[in-house]
């Protein structure tokens, strides 16, 4: 199921993005286009409402509209642009931008998109994690928020605790083998149909559970486990820097 906030957050942060991307040509800070963020609120709510933002590069009367507007992302595959041929229609960009921009810009295609999707990524971390940090971090757990991580070590670096936080974490589904680290874990935004299960050797039950309350729950995974099994809960967070 798709966390409101992000849904919420999709066309706000497309429009502090594209703001974003226009003013880094003139040689501007990426971090300078981010739209002011609402009070934090619980991860159930149904997200911060658009109408509270007040920068001019937030309008204030978009609907939510769905990821897929975003600029697509410079792929591993295929041949890319030298970097000393990487330069914007007007304007320049920055030495971080450019630095960002190495070896991600596919031949062909304009830099400044490629740009504009990681700005667009640093954007929603802004905005979510002032909203709710779980939420935030479990959005990069997810892969909801894609590319973070690059995006993060080239454009915010003010958000790598939550890229770190991320890579200890869960997603919802099944999980073994040596992605299985034992520790205390914390569900981020459960649905009302939150449910796990955690198997030791030959499929015994070690421990499950359900909330059917969207409230976070915590569960501990033994050095036994051998799977871990997530529904409905999103992503599971380390209590911790490593579970």
């Amino acid at each position: 199921m798709r966390n409101p906030f992000l849904a919420c957050a999709a066309v706000v942060l497309t429009a502090a993005a594209l703001a974003a991307c226009g003013s880094s040509a003139d040689g501007n800070d990426p971090e300078a286009a981010g739209a002011q963020r609402p009070a934090a609120s619980g991860p159930a709510a149904p997200g911060p409402s658009a109408t509270t933002a007040t920068e001019p590069a937030t309008p204030p009367t978009e609907e939510p509209a769905d990821r897929g507007t975003s600029a697509p992302a410079a792929t591993a595959e295929g041949p890319k642009t030298p970097a000393d041929e990487i330069t914007p229609a007007t304007g320049t960009f920055t030495k971080k931008q450019k630095e960002y921009l190495k070896d991600r810009v596919p031949k062909g295609m304009d830099p400044a998109a490629v740009l504009q999707t990681g700005e667009e990524t640093c954007a929603k971390l802004r905005y979510l994690v002032k909203a709710d940090r779980d939420t935030a971090v479990g959005a990069i757990v997810t892969g909801e928020i894609p590319d973070a991580k690059a995006a993060v070590a080239g454009l915010c670096t003010q958000h790598q605790d939550l890229v770190d936080e991320a890579s200890y974490g869960y997603p919802d589904g099944k999980h073994s083998g040596k992605k299985l680290r034992p520790g205390v874990y914390r569900s981020a935004s459960p649905t009302a149909d939150c449910s796990w299960q955690i198997e030791g050797a030959g499929g015994k039950e070690l421990a499950s559970g359900a909330s059917d309350t969207g409230k976070s729950r915590k569960i501990t995974i033994p050095d036994s486990a051998v799977t871990f099994t997530s529904t409905g809960c999103y992503a599971w967070l380390p209590e911790g820097a490593a579970g």
